[in-house]
């Protein structure tokens, strides 16, 4: 097999900005995820009815149905009710859906985890119920959450791979429209595979790291 190395360093640029769009995608997804689960914790925390419901539903829905199903919804099913959203609309909110659902899981559990006896002491100097979610309560399950969360990060990013079912124009979708135009399989499948571990190989050491200095105290809340 011969791969075509001039070819590839020709659309290295292609790629390359492709790449750039695979994490400007999973990094608003990631934040608007984190602002989701943040806002459920507290509701969790605070017992809001009916909103509870609507996050525990949330939370069902998020972990028990693809992706891509939620991508197709939004994007082909809500037009035929005469909502019509663009293309990156689309996964921003789906990925944000996917993700606040997980997210929150994981700092539920990461809640439940903290001693009853911690908010009992909050409680006994005269703390308010959101002095304790915000100075107790949210910093420690942060920590305890911290594993868990990083390795939803990584989960996320990955799942910017189904986006390009809509069209999006991440590495996945670059990598299918160049075979289809150029039938270089082999070497944009080689490119493909390059950039996502040039992305995702650097940013799991670096969450790694980051794991690492928080449990040891280097930062905080």
């Amino acid at each position: 097999m011969h791969l075509d190395t001039d070819f590839m360093w020709k659309h290295l640029p292609d790629f390359v900005r492709a790449g750039g769009e695979t994490l400007r995608i999973g990094g608003i997804a990631i934040f608007f995820s984190l602002f989701v689960a943040v806002i459920h914790s507290f509701i969790l925390f605070f017992r809001i009815r009916p909103l509870t419901w609507a996050v525990r539903l949330h939370i069902e829905l998020a972990r028990n149905t693809p992706l891509l199903i939620q991508l197709f919804f939004l994007y082909f099913a809500l037009p035929q009710l005469g909502i019509k959203l663009s293309a990156m609309t689309t996964v921003f909110i789906a990925m944000s859906f996917l993700g606040g659902g997980y997210f929150t899981e994981v700092f539920r559990s990461g809640m439940e985890a903290v001693e009853k006896s911690q908010s009992e002491s909050g409680l006994a100097i005269g703390l308010s119920k959101w002095q304790l979610f915000r100075y107790v309560i949210l910093p420690q399950a942060l920590r305890i959450s911290i594993p868990s969360l990083f390795a939803n990060f990584i989960f996320l990013l990955k799942e910017t791979t189904v986006v390009s079912a809509i069209a999006v124009p991440e590495l996945l979708y670059t990598t299918t429209s160049y075979i289809s135009l150029y039938y270089k399989t082999y070497e944009m499948l080689l490119m493909m595979t390059l950039c996502y571990l040039v992305i995702f190989l650097p940013l799991s050491f670096l969450l790694g790291y980051l794991e690492r200095r928080y449990r040891h105290g280097a930062f905080g809340l």
